[in-house]
């Protein structure tokens, strides 16, 4: 790479397993930091290289606890006060995405917040994938590079070779993603219709579509509690559906996640490695496929370092 302002990857301690393999794919080492953590349980990370002039990137997945979040602030500060001629957030998951408007009242828009954040910090660029809701891309006032994890999904579901496949989406709100898929991939689509009785409880669920007799693969941005996904699978089941698969891009895997996978109908659960799973080896992860976007971040880093384009990085 030749250029006037050298490259540096550096990653928060929670998406190091994911930065290693990004700084691996662009065939560069992973810049040197570390982080001092006091009794009282503040921390403070620190550069242990030079990055005056250079162009830095950082990855951190913004998942709780809010650490996550605060210690990626902190690298970004401690960047621009090294000066660093460009900060860019690399974030896989980007938290608080949920909080994307004001759904009822008296509540705040924690994407926005983010957003602010960041940029009080001294960000100059965000990378990301499958945000919970596109229009958060707004709410900054510099570059947000929105990769979609697709361009790994889609070639491993053709891999399957599945005869009567349909894509679903779980819920409406997830209908234009679901849609994306089975438009590129020339497969009906199927919407499940839920009515939830409150945050993380699904309600009753149906189905819109020709389910008897189809592989069906539901499609969503992530997998948090898995009340949802599973509820929708064993739905699709009882109503004639030879299998059932679920693809997510975020494993949030909260609560009773793992359980309810491991007792539903699900046939695979496929996801990607922007959230780590957890490593409790108690937990029953034999259903699930893991699919790493290091490739995908580490050709969007090396296009918007070297100004290339990039949209041919997006499949849809």
């Amino acid at each position: 790479m030749d250029h006037s302002h050298k490259i540096q990857i550096f990653t928060c301690r929670s998406s190091r397993y994911l930065a290693e393999k990004i700084a691996a794919s662009l065939n560069l080492e992973l810049g040197k930091s570390n982080v001092l953590v006091f009794s009282d349980g503040e921390f403070q990370p620190a550069f242990e290289e030079s990055v005056r002039g250079a162009t830095v990137f950082i990855v951190q997945s913004t998942f709780p606890p809010v650490e996550n979040m605060f210690e990626l602030l902190l690298m970004i500060d401690a960047a621009r006060r090294a000066s660093a001629y460009k900060v860019i957030a690399v974030i896989p998951y980007f938290g608080w995405a949920r909080q994307d408007r004001k759904d009822r009242p008296r509540v705040p828009i924690g994407a926005k917040l983010v957003a602010n954040l960041l940029a009080a910090a001294g960000c100059d660029r965000v990378m990301t994938a499958d945000l919970h809701a596109d229009q958060i891309q707004g709410f900054f006032d510099f570059p947000v590079d929105h990769i979609y994890a697709s361009s790994i999904f889609l070639p491993y579901l053709r891999e399957l070779n599945l005869e009567n496949m349909s894509i679903a989406a779980p819920d409406m709100g997830g209908a234009k993603r679901a849609n994306a898929y089975s438009r590129i991939l020339g497969c009906p689509l199927i919407i499940c219709h839920k009515s939830r009785e409150k945050a993380n409880v699904v309600g009753s669920m149906t189905a819109i579509g020709d389910v008897e007799g189809r592989n069906i693969v539901i499609i969503d941005d992530m997998i948090d509690t898995a009340g949802t996904i599973t509820k929708a699978a064993d739905m699709l089941m009882e109503k004639g559906a030879l299998s059932v698969r679920a693809l997510a891009t975020h494993a949030v895997m909260s609560g009773p996640a793992y359980e309810r996978i491991a007792k539903s109908k699900l046939t695979e659960v496929i996801l990607s490695d922007t959230i780590p799973l957890t490593t409790d080896p108690n937990v029953d992860k034999t259903k699930i496929k893991v699919l790493t976007v290091s490739e995908i971040f580490a050709d969007v880093i090396d296009k918007v370092y070297n100004y290339k384009s990039i949209s041919t990085s997006f499949v849809f």
